[in-house]
């Protein structure tokens, strides 16, 4: 006999909260709020419970274990924003897409990790993907191909955002700010240039200008979209 299908979180009915106890969204909120400011690993479902006064009994009550908090977590970051207004066409669209999860992205540093796996099924990321893939189908009616250039937009962004977000641990990590640390390893990288060995380094060093994290992101999402339009010309 075939077991039956573990029940969703998505499909099960929500009991309404007992008087005066938090609901769902209460506890989502709070789950938000930990993982935001301490990580996702600081997320258990005693921690919820407990800062907001419920018993972690009642808590299960709602919701079954931890890896459906987590869901209700991802589908609750993603709806926090509207969804982008459609597009004249695919390259504005496409670009609206990019911008608003880069948004939601840096607003919760332990988000980029969830996208990156299962994909989340909730009724705000179900929205939002229906819009991404509107946004790409304005490039190529195939839909394999939209979704391939869509994934390559989110692949774009969850790589740009992971290496704004690695400058921010490491901030943590040391105690340093991006300043002070360039201070720290200031006499290191000048012995280092003045040896002559690294020519273009000492280019980039001495005249480049300083990376603004804006002005990247929309060159290296403009470098994707000049991507896209080329192999759709092809």
């Amino acid at each position: 006999m075939t077991d039956p299908a573990p029940s969703s979180v998505w499909t099960r009915p929500r009991p309404e909260p007992r008087r005066r106890a938090p609901g769902v969204d209460q506890y989502v909120a709070a789950a938000l709020a930990v993982a935001d400011t301490e990580g996702l690993a600081a997320v258990s479902m005693r921690r919820v419970a407990g800062d907001l006064g419920s018993g972690t009994a009642t808590l299960y009550r709602y919701i079954t274990n931890r890896d459906e908090l987590v869901d209700l977590m991802v589908d609750a970051a993603q709806g926090e924003d509207a969804l982008p207004e459609p597009a004249l066409d695919w390259r504005a669209g496409l670009a609206a897409v990019a911008h608003a999860l880069r948004a939601t992205l840096l607003r919760h540093p332990w988000l980029a990790g969830e996208l990156a796996g299962r994909p989340s099924l909730g009724p705000n990321s179900l929205r939002r993907s229906e819009s991404a893939l509107r946004a790409a189908v304005a490039l190529t009616p195939d839909i394999t191909l939209a979704s391939r250039a869509l994934g390559a937009v989110h692949a774009y962004v969850l790589g740009s955002v992971a290496t704004q977000q690695a400058v921010r641990q490491a901030e943590q990590r040391t105690g340093l700010t991006e300043e002070q640390w360039q201070r720290s390893v200031g006499p290191y990288i000048t012995e280092v240039l003045a040896a002559g060995e690294h020519p273009m380094l000492a280019r980039r060093v001495n005249e480049a200008e300083e990376p603004d994290p804006d002005v990247e992101f929309a060159f290296g999402l403009e470098c994707v979209l000049d991507g896209l339009a080329a192999r759709s010309d092809r």
